[in-house]
């Protein structure tokens, strides 16, 4: 809400807030990785604390126009497609391995609001751009993938 609180958007306390949550989820999914503590729960919990932080993000840069809308609008519904992408996976029984343009693109989606927030346009554009371009790739790889493991099922089923 801090953002909410200025005129234009521009909140150094905001876009620190916001860089602390992505950090500490950042720094919990090290911590899983590095301590070998995986569970069923946080692999379903981490990627949807991701898409809420992205969204949150990009709330807030579409309500003060910091980022253009349209690749606002493009990042939005792709992580609304993958929520449900990932509940029908789970329903099936597929399991999609993280893939690298998705674990690197997430971090240039989240920059861009922190730089937007931050008003440094120049960054958060690269970070929106660069951030749009993987996980657009990401996603299609997602649904490739998604979609080799149905066609195994179902051959394994005939």
């Amino acid at each position: 809400m801090l953002v909410y609180s200025t005129d234009d958007g521009h909140s150094v306390a905001a876009a620190l807030l916001y860089f602390g949550l992505a950090l500490s989820d950042y720094l919990d999914g090290i911590a899983a990785r590095v301590t070998g503590q995986y569970s069923r729960l946080g692999t379903i919990i981490d990627p949807f604390v991701d898409r809420l932080l992205v969204v949150a993000g990009m709330v807030a840069c579409w309500s003060y126009e910091l980022l253009p809308r349209w690749a606002i609008a493009i990042l939005i519904a792709r992580e609304l497609l993958m929520l449900v992408l990932a509940r029908y996976g789970l329903r099936h029984g597929i399991d999609l391995a993280i893939n690298w343009p998705g674990r690197i693109g997430i971090w240039w989606v989240l920059a861009a609001p922190f730089w937007a927030i931050a008003d440094v346009r120049v960054l958060a554009l690269i970070g929106l751009y660069v951030g749009l371009a993987l996980t657009l790739w990401s996603t299609a790889l997602y649904i490739r993938d998604g979609l080799g493991q149905l066609r195994m099922q179902r051959s394994s089923r005939a």
